[in-house]
């Protein structure tokens, strides 16, 4: 049976200046892990027993970054499924989109990581590494 694990990708929108284009002022949220290759990534988590997937995507969310479920807006109809191995073994991870509601908000990392950037999309692409 794979290992499943959820998580909330996570953008803020800052105030663009007359010139930028919408995009420009969209970043996403990446956390750089505490362990292992300090891989970045948004936050995400396994899935604990009596959990749906969604709940288990917020608590990581809150215990990871700090945001707590009313921080955030979720993006209706975004849900994307990644199936990859792990150590050899099926990995299922399931993402939602979410807009932190005040682009202020603090983000305060559990131990499991050691810093966070808000990035471009180009530039988290190459941060996170992973499709």
């Amino acid at each position: 049976m794979a290992v499943r694990a959820c998580g909330l990708i996570i953008y803020r929108r800052l105030q663009p200046s007359p010139s930028s284009k919408a995009a420009d002022s969209i970043e996403y949220l990446l956390l750089q892990t505490s362990y292992g290759t300090h891989h970045w990534t948004p936050p995400k988590g396994h899935v604990d027993p009596g959990e749906d997937d969604l709940q288990t995507a917020f608590r990581e969310t809150q215990e990871e970054a700090g945001l707590q479920a009313s921080q955030l807006t979720l993006v209706e109809g975004y849900r994307k499924e990644l199936h990859y191995p792990v150590h050899g073994k099926p990995k299922t991870v399931v993402y939602w989109l979410a807009e932190v509601k005040d682009s202020n908000t603090e983000i305060k990392l559990s131990e499991e990581h050691q810093a966070f950037r808000w990035l471009k999309l180009e530039d988290a692409c190459k941060f996170a590494e992973y499709e």
